[in-house]
Order: C-alpha cells, then structure tokens, then sequence
C-alpha cells in the first residue's frame, strides 16, 4: 500500500478530503451537503478510467480536481437538483409522472 493510500484511510469527513486535497470550501455549504459531495466525488473517481498507472502524485492531482468538481457542483446547485443520490432520482422520476398538461385539465376546444 502506497502512502497516498495510507493518508486516505485517515480521512473521514467531507472536511478530512477537502482540507487534504487542498479545497478551499465554505463550511455552509459542506454542512448542508457534506454527503451529497462525498458521493459525487466517488461517482467521479469512478468514472475515470485513467487513474491506473498513476503515481501517487497523478492519482492525488486526478483526486483533488474531482473533489473539486463535486464540491462546486453543490455550490453551484443543491442537492434535490444534482440527484446525487437515488432518492432524489427516484423522486424526480416519480414528479415527471405525475405532470398533467393544461390541455386535459381544460378539455378538448370547443
């Protein structure tokens, strides 16, 4: 095991990454979303398909930039809007059956 993966086993909280990759944040927003950018994180890590090979280096650059990302996409945006996580995916699919046109609360025209 690399030291890079020795110093990741010791992060815990939202706070722990940020403050190791160098991220500057604002507490607000990780208090109301601290889970929400931890599992986008993930969910960008796992998407990249060129962190094998890296150094411990390269992997903690790659790391820091989709910590990065996963962190603005809540400051940007908010949970409910992000569907980070199913829930949230399976309300919004839940709300799109349930629109109702204008049209068929008002009835065909006359």
């Amino acid at each position: 095991m690399s030291d890079f993966t020795d110093d990741l086993d010791d992060l815990e909280t939202a706070e722990d990454f940020l403050r190791f990759f160098q991220v500057g944040y604002d507490q607000r927003v990780v208090n109301v979303n601290r889970l929400h950018i931890l599992q986008r994180f993930h969910d960008y890590l796992s998407a990249d398909t060129g962190l094998e090979g890296l150094d411990d280096e390269g992997t903690a650059t790659r790391y820091r930039v989709h910590l990065e990302r996963a962190y603005q996409d809540f400051v940007l945006s908010n949970a409910i809007a992000e569907k980070t996580f199913k829930v949230h995916k399976d309300e919004s699919r839940k709300m799109a059956d349930r629109f109702v046109s204008l049209d068929s609360l008002l009835g065909s025209p006359l």
